[in-house]
């Protein structure tokens, strides 16, 4: 095992512990040591800065939609461009090292169970983890960096501009403010190392459920076609192509099913 894995893990754990103790505080109470702040400072993460100011992720993006319905906010590249907003340069597993950095606690993605001694019923069960706000951060027109709500982005399909399909039968509504650190799955295949399944399928941020995801909505949500009621909101937004910063901020009240 190499200095850098060493010191991530170490500096994990004691991040998690360092955090446990008040999970009711915010982060602006959040108290760090000097050496844990310059610790933080020196730790390097491709494609991502660990934000002490902000208390908060940031993650290295480029923007890749502009009009059609979404399944996605964000994703890696070369996957899912053509239904996420953004797509990211870091790697899935150390934008979860981050989140546990700062104290965030994974819970789990949206699954089924079975109910019953028979086995022949199957409920859903709902997402758990801590909450995390999502933004979007870019120049304005003087060059001064602002940050956005990633829900800034995100309108409500109307029925009629999906084709084919009959009116929805939800009423329009705003998108949320917040979503759950999923934490995805480690997954065993034969001899080798586990596998961190985010990291296969591209699901970084999700608005529709997978199963897989690291960050994703409190709800279950379909990913069919007649499931599909978010789209982009280009209004603001930089050009496909543009560099922006993906913006995490744990919030220390964790959502449970």
């Amino acid at each position: 095992m190499n200095r850098f894995r060493i010191v991530l893990i170490l500096m994990t754990l004691g991040a998690v512990g360092m955090f446990a103790a008040d999970k009711a505080r915010s982060p602006a109470d959040w108290k760090l040591t000097p050496a844990t702040v310059e610790a933080l400072r020196k730790l390097k993460l491709p494609g991502i800065r660990l934000n002490i100011d902000e208390r908060a992720i940031d993650v290295n993006a480029t923007v890749c939609l502009h009009k059609g319905l979404l399944e996605l906010v964000a994703c890696t590249k070369g996957t899912k461009e053509h239904e996420s907003i953004v797509a990211l340069d870091a790697r899935p597993v150390h934008i979860h090292t981050a989140l546990l950095l700062f104290g965030a606690r994974p819970g789990t993605p949206a699954s089924r169970m079975v109910q019953g001694a028979e086995g022949v019923r199957w409920i859903p069960v709902k997402p758990a983890g801590d909450r995390v706000q999502v933004s979007l951060v870019f120049p304005n027109a003087e060059g001064k960096l602002q940050e956005h709500p990633i829900q800034k982005f995100i309108a409500f399909a109307q029925p009629k501009k999906i084709s084919g399909l009959a009116p929805a039968k939800i009423k329009p509504r705003n998108f949320s403010a917040d979503y759950l650190f999923a934490g995805s799955h480690l997954l065993k295949k034969g001899n080798g190392p586990k596998q961190y399944l985010c990291e296969q399928s591209g699901n970084v941020i999700s608005i529709s459920s997978f199963g897989d995801e690291l960050l994703c909505l409190p709800e279950i949500h379909g990913h069919e076609d007649d499931g599909l009621f978010w789209e982009v909101n280009p209004e603001g937004l930089p050009a496909v192509g543009q560099s922006v910063i993906l913006r995490l901020r744990p919030i220390k009240k964790p959502v449970k099913r």
